[in-house]
């Protein structure tokens, strides 16, 4: 199992800890290091700064989000760096909610979204493989654009620049079964939102014959302590956001995740606090026990217990959202 260090998305401001902990990551051995977005900062900028100061460290996106670009833009971003770096992109995407795609990008979230992430991820193959033209007449994205309030004069292109790696990886964040099985027939690799080592069916059955080489990548809080309820807060804090506040109170797809976890009651309770402006209540009632399920939180002793369970199943890659240097240190002997 490799490590990687999932740095997430801006707060109010960049953060100064994430060129020296990708530094860190990358002196320590880590395979990756892994930026995001939501509705602030963007993930590929970042990585393009953190690619100009490490030199062997895989770059990912996890995750670019969709509708923030056309499929062709996305692969754009992707050859460009992929160029920079020396060949050590990994381009990670996720199609997000309602909620974000149409009320931050001003778009309408696809009534199909299954069909709209394999057009998405074929034009984006198309671009990187230089095959020939661009060409899809797809449902929601056509190439060259064939709508009635076009002008008609579109034509099929092919990137000027030549890729450096047509097979640039593509991983895709799912959370749904279908979604999920999707993934391991049309990506090179698979990144789960939360990631529960004893309940690995709650993904459906793709993942009891996945691909060779095939990536499953979760991110996990990894933190050295001695207190676990304090290390488990944060986790909490993120919890409690996504499953409370990062969708609408009918169609939340984390909710949904956490539901299917074994923890509907819990999930439907704090969507409820959140919505209600009930923060705080909100973070409390999201259960130690699913926190802990989904994260490597404390001891030193324990978390080396715990990371046994992660080596056992289908996992390839660990990205840890790690606050401090230490905590990535341990993690990196007891993975040796």
């Amino acid at each position: 199992m490799r490590l990687g260090l999932a740095l997430g998305y801006w707060g109010r401001g960049p953060s100064a800890d994430h060129v020296p902990l990708a530094q860190e990551a990358e002196r320590l051995g880590y395979h990756s290091v892994w930026t995001a977005e939501s509705w602030g900062s963007d993930a590929f900028t970042p990585l393009t700064w953190i690619a100009a100061q490490t030199s062997t460290i895989k770059l990912g996106t996890a995750v670019a989000q969709m509708a923030a670009r056309s499929p062709t833009t996305t692969a754009m971003h992707a050859l460009t760096l992929d160029h920079l770096s020396g060949g050590r992109m990994m381009l990670g995407l996720g199609l997000s909610g309602p909620q974000v795609v149409e009320g931050w990008y001003g778009r309408p979230f696809p009534r199909s979204p299954l069909t709209a992430t394999r057009e998405y991820v074929d034009v984006v193959r198309q671009v990187l493989r230089r095959q020939g033209p661009v060409v899809s007449e797809g449902r929601f994205h056509s190439h060259p654009y064939r709508g009635e309030d076009g002008t008609g004069l579109g034509k099929a292109l092919k990137s000027i620049t030549h890729p450096l790696r047509p097979d640039l990886p593509v991983l895709l964040g799912a959370e749904g079964p279908k979604n999920v099985a999707q993934t391991t027939r049309i990506a090179d690799g698979w990144l789960p939102l939360y990631w529960s080592p004893t309940r690995p069916d709650v993904y459906g059955p793709a993942l009891e014959q996945l691909p060779p080489g095939f990536l499953v990548a979760p991110m996990a809080r990894v933190q050295v302590c001695d207190d676990l309820a304090e290390g488990l807060l944060p986790v909490k804090s993120m919890l409690g956001f996504y499953i409370g506040g990062m969708g609408h109170g009918s169609r939340n797809f984390h909710a949904d995740l956490m539901a299917r976890m074994g923890y509907e009651e819990e999930a439907r309770r704090i969507q409820q606090l959140f919505l209600e402006g009930r923060r705080e209540e909100a973070v409390l009632a999201v259960p130690d026990a699913f926190a802990d399920e989904i994260s490597l939180v404390g001891p030193r002793e324990r978390i080396a217990e715990r990371l046994e369970l992660w080596r056992k199943g289908p996992v390839t890659d660990l990205l840890a959202l790690s606050p401090d240097r230490r905590s990535l240190r341990v993690l990196a002997e007891l993975n040796a």
